[in-house]
């Protein structure tokens, strides 16, 4: 077992330049500041990790696993032709409420709509990086294009600030066939803010989760269940 320990600082150098321009999109701030660009990384990793680094897992801090990680590995087989990240859906309706006026001018959309035939979002809890694939693939790339940022941006009329997850949701809406979309109980999210904030009327639709829980993520610091 190799363990590698990368330096913070020198990631967010090689990051900045990539992902300066999305910063102002999918940021909290309101500038773009350089500390920012780590909850990017996800983004641009194949960029700045070795070659012969073919296949990442990136995961937030907030996991209980009830089942080997290992076995999450076996999920970078099942990734569709021209599929480059393996992502679960977001399971509150966050993306509904930030697409608002997108969704208001295109009554019929599936943005920000539930699952199964709607487009939630994404949550970036649990990431499968398929670094070849990402190098390789001309589309992804062109899509990290500050130009291209700018127009999915003002496409949607879209203004975030969860970092990755915003990048990989507006990117979902336009080009799915970038993502393999991971079962629910790879990433059973807990948070139920948008619960008690203006959507329990449909939070059910986006929360529920069908069949034995492999990863738990307590995001906005809700509590695991205990065994």
């Amino acid at each position: 077992c190799q363990v590698i320990v990368h330096d913070v600082n020198e990631l967010t150098e090689k990051l900045f330049p990539i992902v300066e321009a999305m910063q102002k999109h999918f940021s909290a701030g309101s500038g773009t500041y350089y500390s920012d660009s780590i909850f990017f990384l996800s983004v641009a990793m194949h960029r700045i990790m070795p070659k012969e680094i073919t296949q990442i897992i990136q995961v937030d801090l907030d996991l209980k696993y009830k089942t080997n990680i290992r076995d999450l590995f076996d999920e970078f087989d099942n990734f569709p032709e021209g599929a480059v990240i393996g992502i679960a859906r977001e399971m509150q309706p966050v993306y509904r409420h930030t697409f608002w006026q997108y969704r208001r001018e295109n009554p019929q959309t599936k943005v920000g709509e539930p699952p199964p035939d709607g487009l939630p979002g994404f949550n970036s809890g649990v990431l499968l990086l398929n670094l070849e694939a990402m190098r390789q693939s001309k589309l992804y790339n062109q899509l990290l294009e500050p130009t291209m940022v700018q127009k999915l941006t003002e496409k949607y009329h879209f203004k975030g600030h969860l970092g990755d997850q915003d990048f990989f949701t507006v990117v979902g809406m336009e080009h799915p066939e970038l993502f393999h979309v991971l079962d629910c109980t790879w990433n059973r999210q807990l948070c139920t803010w948008w619960r008690d904030h203006g959507y329990s009327d449909v939070f059910d639709q986006y929360f529920q989760c069908e069949g034995e829980v492999k990863i738990y993520h307590g995001n906005c610091n809700t509590p695991i269940p205990e065994d």
